[in-house]
């Protein structure tokens, strides 16, 4: 087998471990912090908000530092920092004694850890260019299954043991994946450290940032906000819906484990056409739908429906980020790629920080459901940039 695939099969395993191994315990932080006295129905909205926004906010400000030190030193060194320091993280998450110290280590987690940016980096520098798109997308599965598993397997620890449990073998499980890493995964030295760079790589490079790239980075700014704003509230839309909060755990592990296997079934088929058509043209597609889907959602009262919907929704935003992705990795040289991803890694950091802030604003001064407004709007002015950025690229 050909190294690059090699490496690219051993991170989709690690990948699937890592995500799942977050996904055991924090998609129901809303919960965890009900158990730890919080019942005010304002602050439990506020502090599901604050939680979700923490380690956005320190990963905005690591992951371009972490970027440019991949590129320097190699990008497995830096998957080996951030499960080795997610292991600890999350462990110490089962072992919280009230809100804020959980506050303090999910800003822990954005600023050590970031294994999907690490990982994406090592593949995009490390992949034949026209196999990235196939390869991108290929990893977004990992990403989404191991989303998909976590909060399923989570749900029915949390229900059996507590969600403490959850945390902590959620810790045992990212330690296995950072031994995978260190033991299976090999770097091409020449990706990376002071390699010389062509001079057609250097010409034109600002002009392409300028006309390019930063509609790539707006795009998936607008898409990271679209996938996360509703994410947090999820336990208590169950939960109210439901009545009550028994149960409510594992229905909310269902709802995450469907959109993350959705997800992960559109990276692993819409992604790779990416490769053999137009991606403007797929991306334009991809939205339209997408608007369709969204648009009814607000409307729905069954749990049930609501969970098909939404799914169908996250299956074909799924197949969006890895082609986008691809295509602001191609503009970029493979020495400096670990720099583009640390870029896109603060870019997505600042969605994933909005998102919670809008989503704690809507549901505290209108409702839960009145975030799921929102949804289709994103991904109309998501379609707007990519129609922009489709005219302006020809241009180049």
């Amino acid at each position: 087998m050909e190294r690059w695939k090699f490496n690219l099969y051993t991170l989709w395993v690690t990948q699937v471990i890592s995500l799942s191994s977050f996904g055991l315990g924090i998609p129901f932080m809303s919960f965890y912090i009900q158990d730890m006295g919080v019942t005010d129905d304002y602050r439990i909205k506020l502090y599901t908000g604050i939680l979700s926004m923490a380690p956005a906010v320190t990963m905005a400000i690591a992951s371009p530092i972490w970027g440019l030190v991949a590129d320097r030193y190699g990008r497995k060194l830096m998957i080996l920092r951030a499960m080795f320091a997610a292991a600890f993280i999350i462990g110490g998450m089962g072992f919280a004694a009230d809100v804020w110290q959980l506050v303090v280590l999910r800003g822990a987690q954005g600023l050590f850890t970031g294994t999907m940016t690490a990982s994406n980096a090592f593949v995009a520098a490390n992949t034949p260019e026209d196999k990235l798109s196939k390869a991108l997308g290929f990893m977004s599965s990992s990403n989404f299954i191991g989303f998909s598993v976590g909060p399923f397997l989570g749900g029915i620890l949390a229900e059996l043991f507590g969600i403490r449990f959850s945390f902590i073998i959620g810790a045992i499980l990212m330690f296995i994946g950072f031994l995978l890493v260190l033991f299976f995964l090999k770097e091409d030295k020449l990706t990376y450290g002071k390699t010389s760079v062509r001079e057609e790589d250097k010409t034109g490079v600002k002009a392409v940032i300028k006309l390019t790239i930063i509609y790539f980075l707006l795009a998936l700014f607008i898409t990271r906000i679209t996938r996360t704003i509703f994410a947090p509230f999820v336990p208590l839309y169950v939960q109210q819906k439901l009545g009550t909060i028994e149960g409510a755990a594992s229905i909310t592990g269902i709802i995450s484990g469907v959109t993350g296997l959705a997800t992960a079934i559109a990276g692993l088929t819409i992604s790779q056409l990416g490769d053999r058509c137009d991606k403007y043209i797929l991306i334009r597609k991809l939205l339209i739908t997408s608007i369709i889907i969204a648009a009814p959602l607000v409307l729905i009262d069954s749990l049930y429906l609501f969970l098909a919907f939404y799914g169908l929704l996250f299956f074909f935003i799924g197949g969006i980020e890895p082609i986008i992705t691809s295509m602001a990795a191609l503009h970029t040289p493979s020495n400096q790629r670990g720099a583009l991803f640390g870029i896109q890694g603060f870019v997505s950091s600042v969605g994933w920080m909005i998102s919670p802030i809008m989503g704690t604003y809507i549901s505290v001064n209108f409702s839960i459901r009145s975030i799921l407004t929102v949804i289709p709007m994103l991904i109309s002015i998501n379609l707007l940039i990519m129609y922009i950025s489709s005219k302006k690229s020809k241009k180049i």
